[in-house]
């Protein structure tokens, strides 16, 4: 256990926090202006394993890692299109529609994974494109700090410089206030000129749009191949981030940054201690998700219209 403490261990723990924490954040904002607007979409694990699989495949197939994470965007927002029209224009249950999205899009990728990769790659085990790391000048040398923040991948600056972009739009624009109006009293928001379907329809292509480029992170930057259950709940945890951070990007960013260091220690601890079966090493992230749900979630309901089918017709 000596080893556990030095200072090596606790910089590459660190570092890790900050990339493992990614894909989660990605998908949690993405679930935060989803639920800001009143949608409660709980199909996050399921847009996530379409972006994965078609971020890979088109990464592979082009070269170009940025293509890849475009096609993740771009299939995670097709993906929640279903969702979307499901739930406002037919005012259909959000909860039940969210639920068969996460059972509907991982069966697709399993079942389009073994044939695409005949036809066009004829592989079995393949190894994609990776986005690299890319220093920040000056800022990457400064000690300890510069090695954990500032040499990561583009992809990792983006959903970081996302939270204060998110933060500033919710709180200091007009659009953002009118979009968080739709998600606490569209009626009232109706009333003042603001077109709570369109809203609700933006809401849902931001989500698709992020939730599948947190796929497409997985594939492109963390492991650079596709297997099935590669997003292994992901899904649920940014769901759990945020309520965990109050509907707040910088809330769901700590909560997230909590949840990449479970995920990120319970790795190194399987080296540390062989012994112990990993399976319960694993369990690590989600007993940290439930705990955290079961003591600081109880009675934080969010936006008051939140997971309501909006009537524009009804009194």
């Amino acid at each position: 256990m000596a080893s556990f403490f030095t200072m090596n261990f606790l910089t590459e723990l660190l570092l890790s926090t900050v990339r493992m924490a990614t894909p989660i954040l990605l998908v949690a904002l993405a679930e935060t202006y989803s639920e800001r607007a009143g949608m409660v979409n709980i199909g996050l694990d399921g847009i996530m394993a379409i972006g994965a699989l078609v971020g890979f495949l088109v990464g592979y197939e082009t070269g170009s890692p940025w293509a890849g994470v475009l096609a993740g965007a771009l299939s995670g927002i097709a993906t929640n299109m279903i969702y979307a029209f499901c739930t406002i224009t037919l005012c259909a249950e959000q909860t039940v529609y969210g639920m068969a999205i996460n059972i509907f899009a991982p069966a697709l990728a399993s079942f389009d994974l073994p044939w695409l990769s005949f036809f066009l790659i004829r592989l079995t085990l393949i190894q994609g494109v990776s986005m690299g790391i890319m220093p920040i000048p000056v800022l990457s040398k400064i000690p300890v700090i510069g090695s954990i923040f500032f040499q990561q991948s583009p992809l990792v600056y983006g959903a970081y410089l996302l939270v204060a972009v998110t933060a500033v739009f919710l709180n200091r624009t007009k659009a953002g206030l009118n979009f968080k109006a739709v998600g606490e009293f569209p009626k009232a928001a109706e009333t003042l000129g603001i077109n709570v379907v369109l809203q609700k329809y933006i809401a849902c292509i931001i989500c698709g749009a992020l939730a599948g480029i947190g796929g497409a992170y997985l594939t492109i930057c963390y492991t650079s191949t596709y297997s099935e259950g590669i997003v292994a709940g992901r899904g649920f945890i940014a769901l759990s981030a945020v309520i965990f951070g109050r509907w707040m990007p910088t809330g769901v960013m700590f909560a997230c940054l909590l949840f990449g260091f479970c995920d990120a220690l319970q790795i190194r601890l399987q080296l540390l201690s062989p012994s112990t079966p990993y399976q319960i090493l694993q369990m690590i992230p989600y007993l940290c998700t439930l705990f955290v749900l079961a003591f600081f979630g109880i009675k934080k309901s969010g936006p008051k219209a939140n997971g309501q089918p909006y009537y524009r017709e009804e009194r």
